[in-house]
């Protein structure tokens, strides 16, 4: 890979997280199949798997990815998979960074999960990724993101 210098690396760690009224394998499994993230983020317009393998650490994969104006293809890699406990990622497009999906008991029936990422926007991106403003704007969107996954597995729950 090319290495490109436009990068400003004072982009603030985000973290995200809510309580899910479902046991932690019932989150698991809806969160552990990768394809199905775009039912839940609305800013991923699309997941292509790089490869056969769906799921577990080196699993690869393009994820379309729209926020307002901005429109990008970001390469994924699976760094971490640790069965019914976390998810880690790491970004190697235009966005370049670390994230992880983490689940936990908090009692009998409710799941934490919580959402971490460190993003580094190339500096052309300018604008509000590079600054408070951005983080700001990615909380809401990933809070909104986690309130859809929240619902659709309460959803899911109640119903079967």
């Amino acid at each position: 890979m090319i290495e490109n210098n436009n990068y400003d690396e004072a982009v603030p760690e985000i973290s995200v997280e809510t309580l899910i009224e479902a046991s932690i394998g019932e989150v698991w499994e809806k969160v552990k199949d990768i394809k199905s993230h775009v039912d839940w983020m609305d800013d991923a317009v699309s997941i292509h798997f790089v490869g056969a393998r769906e799921q577990g650490a080196g699993t690869e994969f393009d994820c379309e990815t729209q926020i307002g104006p901005f429109n990008l293809t970001d390469r994924m890699k699976i760094t971490e998979w640790s069965e019914g406990k976390s998810i880690g990622v790491s970004h190697e497009g235009l966005v370049r960074g670390e994230g992880q999906f983490a689940l936990s008991v908090i009692e009998h029936g409710i799941t934490r999960f919580t959402w971490v990422e460190s993003l580094i926007f190339p500096f052309w991106m300018g604008g509000p990724f590079r600054n408070p403003v951005g983080k700001k704007i990615l909380e809401h969107v990933w809070q909104k993101n986690l309130k859809n996954l929240k619902t659709l597995i309460e959803d899911g729950c109640s119903s079967s």
